[in-house]
């Protein structure tokens, strides 16, 4: 389907859903980012109904090909309703379709949030010393009210349980399960996750986790978290996986001693977070969860160059995803090697 012929559709789509009587298309372009699924901005002159006015949108479909472990888009939108209504500043989700007849697949339309998500601008000056502060105790906020978020959820019974075993050593046997996929070898992932196996922590509240939160998926309007994007890993999980995947020296992007997302540091994420939930962060944990965040980004780099080199999707941004292996496994080995000489 043409994109003019999805930019109609989807604007006959939203009126109908709205109540509108017609529907004028403004704007309709693909979003930078979102290596794995595609985003467009919908921008509509609604005539009527619930909406009235110009509206921005962004419309989630899926990729050309997807990643096993991302959630389809009816799972993230269920997931994305829940933590929009726990107060995290996620877009709010105004509709699904599952009609492959209105433009060729899955999607929902959510509301359009203003701000900038480029983890390298962000991290480049776009932010002063107070703005970045101020964000970096934000995220702190915004983690606490979505881990807040305990099972059992009906609406979210598509989520795995960690069981038994834990999470982390239920993230290890994911991750060993994808690299057996890919055919090539990779030793020191594999020495990674033996050792990540061998000190994984016990004893962790389960809570919904983003599974992706890191600079780069959310928008800062100023000094103003003003949305959490990418929900597709969404997971039951140990409330530090969120926060150290987000202090993963593989997310700092161009400012690589702050320690928080290339934003800030460590202790205001961590009060921020401990005032919000009334519980305090072992910093301990959270550095583990750093190193089990350097493997998982290590597979997916893996997993976005066999999309390309599958023939599935031929994209440049892949293909240099992949790339990216060794400098990840190295950041990863030295991780390890800090944790060992401080125990």
């Amino acid at each position: 389907m043409a994109g003019a012929d999805i930019s109609a559709a989807l604007a006959d789509y939203v009126a109908a859903r709205a109540g509108a009587r017609g529907a004028r298309v403004i704007e309709f372009q693909r979003l930078s980012g979102g290596a794995i699924q595609d985003n467009h901005a919908l921008t509509l002159e609604l005539d009527g109904g619930s909406l009235p006015g110009r509206q921005e949108f962004v419309v989630r479909r899926d990729a050309a090909s997807r990643i096993a472990a991302s959630l389809s888009r009816p799972q993230e939108f269920a997931v994305l309703r829940v933590a929009h209504e726990a107060g995290v500043a996620a877009p709010r989700p105004y509709w699904l379709c599952t009609d492959p007849s209105v433009a060729g697949g899955d999607f929902y339309v959510m509301a359009r949030a203003r701000g900038v998500s480029s983890g390298r601008e962000l991290t480049s000056g776009a932010l002063d010393e107070r703005q970045a502060r101020a964000v970096t105790r934000q995220l702190g906020e915004q983690l606490a009210r979505l881990h807040a978020v305990r099972p059992p959820r009906p609406e979210l019974d598509f989520l795995p349980q960690p069981g038994e075993q834990g999470a982390a050593a239920a993230r290890v046997a994911q991750y060993r399960a994808a690299l057996a996929r890919i055919p090539q070898p990779h030793p020191a992932l594999e020495w990674a996750l033996d050792w990540l196996l061998r000190h994984a922590p016990q004893g962790a509240t389960v809570a919904l986790c983003h599974g992706d939160f890191r600079t780069g998926n959310y928008m800062v309007d100023g000094d103003r978290v003003s949305a959490v994007l990418d929900w597709e890993f969404a997971a039951w999980s140990d409330p530090c996986e969120d926060l150290g995947w987000l202090c993963a020296r593989s997310w700092r992007f161009a400012a690589k001693d702050r320690e928080v997302g290339g934003i800030g540091d460590k202790a205001d994420l961590f009060d921020s977070y401990a005032q919000a939930c009334g519980q305090p962060v072992d910093p301990q944990r959270v550095a583990y969860w750093e190193a089990m965040a350097m493997a998982r980004w290590a597979v997916i780099a893996l997993q976005q160059a066999q999309r390309h080199l599958s023939g599935e999707e031929l994209s440049l941004e892949l293909a240099l995803t992949g790339r990216m292996l060794p400098e990840i496994e190295m950041d990863l080995l030295d991780h390890i090697h800090m944790l060992e000489a401080g125990r």
